[in-house]
């Protein structure tokens, strides 16, 4: 927002100079703890040891 503030540029534009898709700068987390996926990843390579 600070390239757009200080230039005359929009926000696709100034996404394209920095190299960011316009996804990745409102993106928001939706897990805020991990702990879910890192049970579930766990559980999983219980099972298929080898």
């Amino acid at each position: 927002m600070l390239l757009q503030e200080s230039h005359s540029v929009t926000f696709a534009m100034s996404c394209t100079i920095v190299g960011l898709s316009g996804c990745a700068y409102f993106y928001l987390s939706k897990l805020l703890d991990d702990s879910v996926i890192i049970s579930v990843f766990n559980a999983i390579t219980v099972r298929h040891l080898r």
